[in-house]
């Protein structure tokens, strides 16, 4: 949701036949504040009500807009809301974003697909000034919970080392194991699940 206040803008030619006098000009138009709704990163819509002393209007439609006087919503196309929002939009921190890695059975080795994935999570931390990255690995229940507490430790390690060969430098990383805790699929113990062997990444 963004609101914004404008000022509207008249233009009128007048001839007025009065001797010498010349009549003041009239006040601009009041500024005019709106908001507009936009969609969630994953492109869901919410819900905004903006009241007035005439009434509430609900936005629920994306790039919606409406004022604070009660009038009807109304539409904003793209280049209204560049025009009138593209400085704080592109103020705006890059949201959250979440990687998923899975590895091989019994060992710290990525599968081909999620080797594949490298160089997205290498761009997604260049692309933040001063990066915050959390690497957490987890493990399937195949063997102990103290072996799969190494192993999940061993397999963020093997990402931070990665990020680290890269030339990035993160300016707060955590690197840490859940091993066979927090089972992204829950299974009976010694059962061997490839989305559990995993490393979730998150970078802000």
């Amino acid at each position: 949701m963004l609101t914004r206040n404008l000022r509207g803008v008249a233009l009128a030619t007048a001839i007025i036949v009065t001797g010498c006098a010349t009549p003041p000009p009239a006040p601009p138009p009041k500024p005019q504040s709106y908001v507009v709704l936009l969609p969630n990163a994953d492109g869901s819509v919410g819900e905004v009500s903006v009241g007035s002393e005439k009434g509430v209007v609900v936005l629920d439609q994306p790039r919606q807009g409406a004022q604070f006087d009660g009038a009807a919503p109304f539409a904003v196309d793209d280049a209204r809301l560049q025009r009138d929002f593209g400085a704080a939009m592109a103020a705006r921190p890059a949201l959250p974003v979440t990687f998923l890695l899975y590895y091989e059975a019994g060992g710290a080795r990525l599968t081909a697909e999620s080797q594949a994935l490298i160089p997205k999570v290498l761009e997604a931390v260049r692309g933040r000034p001063a990066p915050d990255v959390s690497i957490i690995g987890h493990t399937d229940t195949v063997g102990t919970p103290d072996t799969n507490e190494k192993l999940g430790l061993e397999r963020a390690q093997l990402i931070a080392k990665l990020v680290a060969e890269a030339g990035i430098r993160a300016h707060d990383l955590t690197i840490s194991s859940h091993g066979e805790r927090n089972l992204l699929v829950q299974t009976p113990d010694n059962t061997a699940e490839p989305r559990n062997r995993r490393v979730e990444i998150t970078v802000r």
